[in-house]
């Protein structure tokens, strides 16, 4: 398949950003008239049905503006049925389009998954999720995720201690959300890559998360899911990644700790229990064959691996975030790291990245409320409310 020319890749923009057409209205106009061209001057000419219902055609000076700002930042414009367009996704039904990707395109081609959960994770929680990613990473299952706070950043810090990831964000490549992932966007986009199927200057809005969450169940071969609460979007990207026939997986968490109920729910409903990532690597399609992917990329080790080792050339995680000037926010921030399993209070400390000894008082504050409980092991847990 020959690249395509400039006016085609404009013609397809242009199509795709009238507003009233959507994935599937897009592919439909392409298949009946036969090309994106045709279909445009079809809907300028009020030719075909679909005129009455959808906006004016967006401008050629629009589509060209858009064009010029994406070569501006570097950023690659990837049109559906071209070259370049990532292949799992060009499967769905309702593919996007076009994408905009910062970084490397390429990746978006390799076995990957998507691991999601909830913004107020815990400390177990962001642990689960940057093990799994750093050993998928290293058996070269690349991790895919939605750039948010708490379990998304963490299986994007994990990923890239041993390998890549994939950010799929809800704005435009120079909108980074939340705000304070700009830098950790930044780091994506230079090792791994940065997609979304917004313009430029688009500024994230409630609408636009379901077509992340589409890019996140579209693109992995399977989903992971850390931590979600009944009714989060991370129960909506499970949902996606069951319509298209992806495997969901589900970390189990406790009963007693609502940010684990729409998890555990997915369990309940055929999900497959995972623990480590053996769980997934042996769900993943055509993981057992030697004829895989993975003999294009780096081999398989023949044993679990533990402490996966930085791929030549990564960059290492980038640290957490800087802490708050005060600690007025100390004891909010720790309840929302603990759970009702047991976290190392060295890693409270690092997480929180206050002193020791600001952590242990505050610790001590809470035993003596009867909030947690110190375990054998310098290990703390929540307790669970009085019956």
């Amino acid at each position: 398949m020959t690249a395509p020319d400039a006016e085609t890749v404009l013609a397809c923009l242009r199509l795709a950003r009238t507003d009233g057409i959507g994935p599937v209205a897009y592919r439909r106009l392409v298949r009946t008239h036969g090309s994106a061209h045709s279909a445009l001057d079809m809907l300028e000419r009020g030719a075909t049905r679909i005129s009455r219902s959808v906006g004016p055609v967006c401008p050629r000076d629009a589509a060209l503006r858009e064009i010029d700002r994406l070569h501006a930042m570097g950023a690659h414009l990837l049109v559906h049925g071209q070259p370049g367009y990532p292949p799992l996704l060009a499967r769905l039904h309702d593919a996007p389009p076009v994408l905009c990707v910062l970084g490397d395109v390429t990746l978006l081609a390799n076995r990957m998954v998507g691991i999601v959960g909830g913004r107020n994770a815990s400390s177990g929680g962001i642990r689960m999720a940057e093990s799994l990613a750093a050993l998928l990473a290293a058996h070269g299952v690349d991790t895919v995720s939605g750039l948010a706070r708490g379990i998304d950043a963490a299986a994007h810090r994990g990923a890239m201690t041993a390998g890549r990831t994939v950010a799929a964000i809800a704005g435009g490549l120079d909108c980074p959300y939340p705000p304070e992932h700009g830098d950790l966007q930044d780091l994506i986009a230079r090792t791994g890559a940065v997609v979304t199927e917004a313009p430029p200057g688009t500024v994230p809005q409630a609408r636009h998360f379901p077509r992340r969450n589409r890019l996140i169940a579209g693109l992995g071969l399977g989903c992971v899911v850390i931590e979600a609460a009944l009714r989060s979007g991370s129960l909506i990207t499970a949902r996606m990644a069951l319509e298209y026939d992806r495997t969901v997986f589900a970390v189990p968490g406790s009963p007693l700790d609502p940010r684990c109920h729409g998890s555990n729910d997915l369990l309940r409903q055929g999900a497959v229990l995972t623990e480590n990532e053996r769980d997934i690597l042996r769900e993943l399609p055509e993981f057992m064959e030697e004829s895989t992917l993975f003999s294009q990329q780096a081999p398989r080790p023949a044993a679990p691996v533990r402490a996966p080792v930085p791929r030549h050339g990564s960059q290492p995680a980038p640290p957490p975030a800087p802490p708050p000037a005060g600690t007025g926010d100390l004891h909010e921030m720790i309840e929302g790291f603990l759970s009702f399993t047991p976290s190392p209070v060295d890693d409270l400390v690092r997480r929180c990245q206050f002193s020791t000894a600001a952590v242990l008082t505050v610790l001590s504050e809470m035993e003596i409320a009867g909030t947690i409980e110190f375990l054998a092991g310098d290990m703390v847990v929540r307790r669970p409310p009085p019956a």
